[in-house]
């Protein structure tokens, strides 16, 4: 079927998405349904939200994707991220997506990458809708998180000076202090390519302090009895991997995580066939694809 261009706001903003129902899919046949989340300043169309989407929907299951507050072709200030924020709009994408006449409200799950997948386990811990999760190559803790990343003195000395510098900048001049991306989330060279071209480059000090004290750690059990898989890089040079095994420590049953090696930060764009291979064997035990309601 054709992909849907849909619009929904989220704290009075209009943000733009897509919805997609696998081909021979029956009228009035509800299906399950995942909502992909895109990663930092990035859009619904980065290879890491399009590739699961292109996986899911041929599993069975209805597709949405949609530009964060923002980003893309939403509405909102450019470079303000918010986690928060971003919680509230993926809730506010599920109500959405469950009015939708070919899904099951009572079965849609959320799916992120990165900045993307700390949301989705976020948004899991405190929305009871969301039945099910998985996050690649997420992180549950904001300041943990950003002390591997910018791992010497120097560096970390220098990140947490721009985060006193955003809140002095905003008292004395009421703006906002606009820092370049790598100065908050670091990606070698060799992964930049995975950036999608018109992603933002620069962001207010606020979605640093925001992402800093943003953990997910603390609501992660709350997802239980309901399932979450953690997919992670052995050897992720952009978020550190204890993230997510710190997610699983914190994480009640049933929880999965699977670390993968010869894949990277991006694992989703890299087309790695043993990670397809994991969230197929996944979601065929936990969260299987059974159209229900076909209309007379």
């Amino acid at each position: 079927m054709a992909e849907e261009h849909i619009t929904f706001t989220s704290n009075g903003l209009k943000l733009a998405g897509n919805i997609q129902v696998p081909a021979g899919t029956g009228r009035g046949e509800k299906r399950p349904a995942f909502i992909v989340l895109h990663g930092f300043g990035s859009t619904r169309h980065a290879g890491n939200v399009k590739g699961p989407c292109a996986i899911l929907d041929k599993l069975g299951y209805v597709t949405m994707r949609f530009d964060m507050p923002g980003c893309g072709d939403s509405e909102g200030a450019r470079g303000r991220l918010i986690c928060l924020e971003q919680v509230q709009a993926t809730s506010d994408a599920l109500t959405t997506l469950a009015q939708h006449p070919n899904v099951d409200g009572a079965r849609i799950g959320v799916l992120g990458s990165s900045f993307g997948a700390a949301v989705a386990v976020y948004c899991g811990g405190v929305d009871p809708r969301v039945a099910a999760v998985i996050s690649a190559s997420g992180w549950g803790h904001g300041e943990r998180k950003f002390r591997k990343q910018h791992p010497t003195p120097e560096g970390y000395a220098k990140f947490t000076a721009m985060l006193a510098e955003g809140k002095a900048h905003r008292e004395r001049t009421g703006q906002p202090l606009m820092v370049p991306r790598y100065d908050i989330v670091p990606i070698p060279e060799h992964l930049r390519t995975h950036v999608l071209p018109g992603s933002i480059q620069m962001f207010e000090a606020e979605t640093a302090q925001s992402m800093f004290d943003f953990q997910a750690n603390d609501v992660v059990a709350r997802i239980a009895p309901r399932p979450l898989l953690l997919l992670h890089s052995s050897d992720d040079h952009v978020t550190p991997v204890e993230q997510s095994i710190e997610l699983f420590a914190h994480a009640k049953q049933p929880t999965e995580l699977h670390l993968f090696s010869e894949t990277d930060h991006f694992m989703f764009a890299e087309g790695n066939t043993r990670v397809h291979h994991v969230v197929q064997n996944w979601l065929a035990q936990y969260f299987p694809v059974r159209a229900n309601a076909k209309a007379a």
